[in-house]
């Protein structure tokens, strides 16, 4: 029988702990709302003895899903914390106390200066106080990994024989790997079972060492009923086990380790994107589950083999964490496979053997070009090979000008469409914004921009700026992306390259 695993998001508190991740009380409900969506068991809404305004939000908070999400926050084991604590989440349906303090010997010589007894007595203290104000406290035995087994286990008997519901075991610095740390938690487990077999067992890693994922996994496959994570891998230095990697690491292995969460992981993708826009912190592009290129796939031999049999190289359904689909990306590396495939895919007949190879080869000096080849390249290119279907006509741009300043912000375009060509301006909120009104005045269709990102790709005078947006028609979701050292041109031909994609979907309809 599977097992179930709860889930504790903490992207609101430890997430919110990176450098430049600050967000407001109205950024915070909106995330804690995804949650709910994402359909998480506990979120940890904030640290609100740090501030007035964490206080309020974690308040908030409690509002807008404490009705039936758990709420938690955090205190040290002081009264002023709990209180605080207390205080803000009181009104939720079902409210936690989360207690957190030292066990190791260099927090409590180092952090504390005080002898480890008087920490024990300090922390059950703190336990029985929390129980006189609510049911359920949770007690987090801070760098758990690097503490003396027995005296972490004296702390964790004495808080609950106070009163302690869930024991939390944090790898607080990222120190352990993934078989110590199973060890250290099925040794725990198998006390705590002995103990009190109500009191839930919880782990809370870091990733110093890139391991808060396995370490999570190892700890889960040796007893752990519950899991600390958070969105993107947010958190403290390196950050935390990330959500939507556990998550689906227990899904796709369910096999292997017997256990389930409740999460929607179709709502994954939603929430990581999310989370990064509100903290305009990116995920980095090769990241698991949630990267940009997760799905993605240049290598010719990749390719061919996912057009015969998508198992070949997916372990998982993109639809899985709610993306749209694998995408395909051709690069001079793809092989005739994949490019027959996109020539396919656009309604056009590749030919016979010797006019195919011909076509093939133009692709390849095309792609030694421009690296990566779109559909419309595509397009153009079997076009220009004297296989063209009447009808199907994309854009082109030809040339632009942006004039960008405080009072009205102008953009002029000059597109290409087979032999005609057409210009205008516009005026806008900023120069992309400009650039982008002109454009969709141009073409006449009325499409909106749902994500815009641009990153470098190098460093220095010859620096390429990469744009990737995606714009809605209709009821679908259209990527597009480009390269170029002029950041506004890259913007541009990104956005006709949705374009573009919308109308190729259009014209096979």
């Amino acid at each position: 029988m599977s097992r179930k695993i709860i889930v504790l998001d903490t992207t609101l508190r430890d997430g919110e702990q990176v450098p430049g991740a600050k967000l407001n009380v109205y950024q915070k409900v909106e995330i804690a709302k995804q949650l709910k969506r994402l359909n998480v068991d506990i979120i940890e809404a904030g640290f609100p003895a740090s501030s007035a305004g964490d206080f309020h939000a974690v308040q908030e908070i409690v509002r807008s899903v404490g009705d039936s999400v758990t709420i938690t926050a955090l205190a040290r084991a002081v009264k002023n914390d709990i209180d605080s604590v207390y205080e803000s989440i009181k009104l939720a349906s079902n409210p936690l106390i989360h207690i957190v303090l030292g066990t190791s010997n260099i927090h409590v010589e180092k952090k504390f200066n005080r002898s480890k007894d008087a920490i024990m007595q300090m922390g059950v203290d703190a336990v029985k106080y929390a129980k006189t104000l609510l049911p359920n406290v949770q007690y987090s035995t801070e760098d758990a990994s690097r503490s003396d087994f027995e005296y972490l286990w004296s702390t964790i008997e004495a808080v609950v024989r106070a009163g302690a519901t869930m024991i939390n075991v944090p790898d607080t610095v990222g120190f352990a790997v993934p078989e110590e740390f199973g060890e250290l938690i099925r040794k725990l487990n198998d006390r705590l079972k002995n103990l009190d077999d109500s009191v839930v067992l919880s782990v809370h890693c870091h990733n110093d060492l890139g391991l808060a994922t396995a370490n999570t996994l190892s700890a889960i496959k040796n007893g752990a009923d519950k899991i600390e994570c958070t969105i993107n891998g947010l958190g403290e230095r390196a950050g935390n086990a990330s959500l939507e990697e556990v998550v689906m690491g227990l899904k796709v292995r369910e096999l292997h380790y017997g256990c389930h969460t409740d999460i929607r992981t179709k709502e994954l993708l939603k929430t990581s994107r999310l989370v990064s826009h509100l903290t305009g912190l990116d995920v980095q592009v090769n990241k698991a589950i949630t990267g940009e290129n997760a799905f993605a796939h240049s290598s010719g031999i990749h390719q061919d083999g996912l057009l015969k049999d998508k198992n070949v190289y997916e372990i998982m359904s993109p639809q899985d964490v709610g993306a749209e689909s694998m995408e395909m990306i051709l690069t001079a590396r793809s092989g005739r496979h994949a490019f027959k495939n996109a020539v396919e895919k656009m309604g056009f007949e590749p030919g016979d053997a010797e006019q195919f190879e011909s076509l093939f080869q133009k692709f390849l000096t095309l792609a030694d070009a421009k690296k990566e080849v779109y559909d419309h390249d595509v397009f153009y290119l079997v076009t220009s090979n004297s296989r063209a279907e009447g009808g199907k006509q994309l854009y082109e741009l030809v040339n632009f000008q942006v004039v960008t300043n405080d009072m009205f912000p102008t953009a002029s375009v000059q597109l290409k469409k087979g032999a005609e060509i057409v210009k205008g301006s516009a005026v806008g909120d900023g120069p992309i914004d400009a650039l982008y009104s002109v454009i969709k005045s141009l073409i006449g269709l009325d499409v909106e921009l749902k994500d815009y990102k641009i990153s470098s790709m190098s460093s220095g005078k010859e620096a390429i700026g990469r744009v990737n947006l995606r714009i809605a028609y209709g009821d679908k979701i259209y990527s597009g992306r480009a390269m170029d050292t002029d950041i506004i041109k890259a913007s541009a031909n990104a956005f006709l390259n949705g374009i573009n994609a919308i109308l190729l979907d259009i014209a096979k309809a």
